[in-house]
Order: structure tokens, then C-alpha cells, then sequence
């Protein structure tokens, strides 16, 4: 009886070891298909991660395109700007010159030794020529006060050609409104210390908010021939750091008031009382007025100073030029 109760459960053990190796068969074959399947999610992943990488590209690229759209009608936009606020300072637009243009300069400027010929020779009497010599003399008589006549425009030709030339002023913005003829203009009321307020054209809608120029002190530049800018004459000119991307309007400092003069320790004098434009002061002089690298306004490295105040800078715009 005992050998059969062995037996029974020996054949029970040997069914039990069977079932397991079964068991361990299908989870070996299984943990191979799990393993084909995560390769083949692998794969999937990393085409989904290309596809994705291609769409983004062509997303950046179409944005690209835009913002470059936006870009050169901004450039375009300046230039409209750039064109009007020449035109505002009295600057002449003057076309390219042709070939043709080029080419009757240079025989114009081979002539001149003709003019070289003797008075009997150009049909003209010696005496005819010693009067034109007379009146082409410039008059160097003292006016009653024993000084010389000063050209038109009040500018004096002897003066060197600085700075000192221009009356800058502390000036403060009363109120600014859009012009009515032009979007990118404002008008301006702005009172530099004298008994009447004067108008003023500026082209900076794009550029400062409207909010940002009402009752604000500036830098004014007050003896420009006046010039009319769609309709309404302006009297002057609010300073600016300019670049292409951006414009600051110059802050004076916080305690001057309309009317102080702005001036430069390096370069004393008395601006004149209008700028010829014919004399283009003003276009020889601006490309030498920039910001230095702690936004300070400057001429050759000057500031820009009410005395006894301080000096006059941009908010953010360093090394930037100024007009």
C-alpha cells in the first residue's frame, strides 16, 4: 500500500513539472513577442519624432517668411519717415546722377581754363572786368555798431561751423495730437521759454506712444528755418536717439525748465538766430551728435548740459545716433 501512495504521488509531482514547463514556454514566447513589439514601437516613435522635426521646420520657415514680409515694410516705412523728416529740415531730394549727367560734368570741368583767355580775347574792355571785380568784392564796411554784416538767416560765415550754432532748448511738450493729413505724424504745442508756445511736426507715431508725449520735457532745437510739413508749418524740432529699429526722445535733466539753454563745455559760443539752410549747418553737424555708451547725448564727445543741472541722455539707446 505504501509503494502505491509513493507511486501516485511521484506521477502527481511529474504532471505538476509538466504544467510548469509548459507555463515557462508560453511566457519565454511571449516575452519575445513583447520584445518585437517594443521594437516595432521604437521604430514608430522615432518616425513620429522625423515627421514632427519636418512639420517644425516648415512651421520656423513659414514664419520666416512672414516676419521677413513684416521686416521690409518696416524698412520701407522708415525710409517713408526718413524721407519726410529731410523734407521737415529743409533737406533737398536730389536724384542719382546718369551716366550722361557724369559725362557732361566732366567736359564741364575741362573748360575752365578757357575762362583763363584775355578780356580783349572774351570780347570784354578792362574796365568792364575791373568793375565786376569791384562789385563781386564783398562789403567788409562795419555797420554802425562796428561789426560785420552778418549773412541772411542771421548766421555769420567767419563763426566755425560746431554746435554752438544751434539754440537747443529745454522745452516742454504741452500736448500732442495726430495729424490730420498724415498717420505718421504728430503735432505737437511745446512751450521753450518764450511768450508764445510754438507748433511743431514730428514723425514719431510709430515710434512713442501718444500718451508717452503729452506734458514731457525734451530737448527742442529752436532755430531751423521753418517748414511746412503736410499743411502746417513747424517750428522747430524735438531731439531724438535714432536707429533704425528704435527712437528714445533725450531727457533733460529732472529740474530744468522751458527755456534753459542746452550747451557744451568744449564748444562756447552764441547759436544763430536761424540756420541758412542753403549753408546746410544743421546736415554738417548731425552725423557728429550721438549717444556714448551711458546714453548720454554728446557732440564729439561733449554732452549735451544745461548748467548748473546736468547732462541730457536717452533712456535705453546707446551709441545711437541723434536727430
Amino acid at each position: 500500500m505504501e509503494n502505491t501512495d509513493r507511486k501516485e504521488f511521484l506521477v502527481r509531482q511529474l504532471g505538476r513539472m509538466s504544467n510548469d514547463r509548459a507555463l515557462l514556454n508560453r511566457l519565454e514566447q511571449r516575452a519575445t513577442e513583447a520584445d518585437q513589439v517594443i521594437e516595432y514601437l521604437k521604430q514608430q516613435v522615432a518616425l513620429l519624432k522625423e515627421k514632427a522635426i519636418l512639420q517644425a521646420s516648415q512651421r520656423e520657415e513659414k514664419r520666416l517668411r512672414v516676419e521677413n514680409a513684416k521686416l521690409k515694410k518696416e524698412i520701407e516705412d522708415l525710409k517713408q519717415n526718413l524721407i519726410e523728416a529731410e523734407v521737415r529740415n529743409g533737406v533737398k531730394r536730389v536724384p542719382l546722377p546718369t551716366a550722361a549727367s557724369v559725362q557732361s560734368s566732366s567736359a564741364t570741368s575741362v573748360s575752365p581754363p578757357a575762362a583763363l583767355a584775355t578780356p580783349a580775347a572774351s570780347g570784354k574792355t578792362p574796365e568792364v572786368s575791373e568793375n565786376k571785380k569791384k562789385k563781386d568784392k564783398p562789403d567788409k564796411k562795419p555797420d554802425k555798431k562796428g561789426e560785420k554784416k552778418q549773412t541772411a538767416g542771421g548766421g555769420d560765415d567767419s563763426k566755425p561751423i560746431d554746435v554752438s550754432r544751434l539754440d537747443l532748448r529745454i522745452g516742454r511738450i504741452i500736448t500732442a495730437k495726430k495729424h490730420p493729413d498724415a498717420d505718421t505724424l504728430y503735432l505737437e504745442d511745446i512751450d521753450v521759454g518764450e511768450e508764445n508756445t510754438r507748433t511743431v511736426v514730428s514723425g514719431l507715431v510709430k515710434h512713442i506712444p501718444m500718451e508717452e508725449m503729452q506734458n514731457r520735457l525734451a530737448i527742442i532745437l529752436c532755430n531751423l528755418k521753418p517748414a511746412k510739413m503736410r499743411g502746417v508749418v513747424s517750428q522747430a524740432m524735438v531731439m531724438c536717439a535714432s536707429s533704425p529699429e528704435k527712437v528714445e526722445i533725450l531727457d533733460p535733466p529732472s529740474d530744468a525748465v522751458p527755456g534753459d539753454r542746452v550747451t557744451f563745455e568744449d564748444y562756447p559760443g552764441e547759436p544763430d538766430k536761424e540756420l541758412n539752410p542753403k549753408k546746410k549747418i544743421w546736415d554738417q553737424i548731425q552725423p557728429d551728435l550721438s549717444t556714448n555708451a551711458e546714453c548720454v547725448a554728446t557732440y564729439k564727445g561733449s554732452p549735451f548740459e544745461v548748467k548748473g543741472k546736468g547732462i541730457c541722455k536717452a533712456q535705453t539707446m546707446a551709441n545711437s545716433g541723434i536727430k
